[in-house]
């Protein structure tokens, strides 16, 4: 199977995206499509997340990231089928076939910051080797009202076309830094916790889904009202390159089994060929023998 016949099967033909949509990832490197899911549906989601929170409590996350005064969920699909219907979502898909072509399922995560809480530096989630190289897509699905006042994501719009800046070291891989020229290391801000000049707060109603090239600088800013602001950031990945969290490592039964043909392609969890036995590298006792 690939990309584009595996969106098909999900009955996503045509073009995905708007001219004005394609227009704002190359340009601004973002775009907010509102009302892509109901009322009941970011019900639905947000009760569930608070479900696998009060169920994991300080080690929410801890698959992927614990993030003091930001409450977690990972590896959400393995533990519910709640926030299936969000591996159908159009805009995102769109955006990441336009971006990385053949692509995988990267990270999905559940995020709650705290009232007071929810700063982040200034970052980029990974870095490129040339312009253009993009990585991996990233959607902010939110399940409340992400509001001036509840810790709305603050973007660099443009700045996707600048070079890579605070990568997180778990994504650099082999990535080496180019050298800076003058006028790109001016760009780079002293204090990366501070307002940045330009920056925009992304601000949408409940249902609305913020796609973003991950390669624009981006980061969370503080909860000032303690207002809840529940969301789903899922990301998408090229096909060469890892995920954040190997969904084969941690692959239960009941998600293969209700997962179609291509929504277990797009997320990289189809069974091994015939005959082989997968060890994961990093989870070396797990072999999913239910596959045959």
């Amino acid at each position: 199977m690939y990309t584009k016949q595996a969106l098909h099967e999900l009955g996503l033909r045509g073009p995905l995206l708007t001219e004005a949509q394609r227009a704002a990832l190359d340009t601004d490197g973002f775009f907010i499509v509102e009302g892509v899911y109901s009322a009941a549906e970011c019900r639905g989601m947000a009760e569930e997340f608070d479900r696998l929170h009060a169920a994991e409590g300080a080690k929410g996350g801890a698959e992927v990231h614990v993030e003091p005064g930001a409450p977690r969920v990972s590896n959400i699909f393995n533990k519910s089928a709640v926030f299936d219907r969000c591996l159908v979502c159009p805009p995102l898909l769109g955006a990441s076939q336009y971006l990385l072509g053949e692509f995988k399922l990267h990270g999905a995560n559940l995020r709650d910051p705290l009232k007071g809480q929810g700063h982040q530096d200034l970052h980029v989630d990974v870095p490129k080797l040339f312009a253009d190289d993009w990585w991996v897509s990233n959607a902010i699905i939110l399940f409340d009202d992400m509001t001036l006042d509840n810790g709305p994501t603050r973007v660099v719009p443009g700045s996707h076309h600048w070079p890579p800046m605070n990568v997180p070291y778990v994504n650099r891989g082999d990535w080496v830094p180019e050298p800076l020229t003058p006028e790109e290391q001016a760009r780079i801000p002293a204090d990366l916790a501070a307002p940045y000049p330009g920056e925009v707060l992304a601000t949408a109603p409940a249902g609305a889904v913020i796609v973003i090239n991950s390669s624009m600088w981006h980061g969370g800013t503080r909860n000032l009202s303690g207002q809840r602001r529940r969301v789903l950031h899922l990301t998408y990945t090229r096909r060469d390159l890892p995920q954040q969290l190997v969904q084969r490592d941690y692959l239960t039964e009941d998600l293969y089994k209700r997962m179609s043909p291509a929504q277990r392609f797009l997320m990289d969890i189809e069974p091994e060929p015939q005959g082989s036995v997968r060890r994961s590298a990093a989870r070396p006792e797990l072999a999913r023998s239910w596959w045959a």
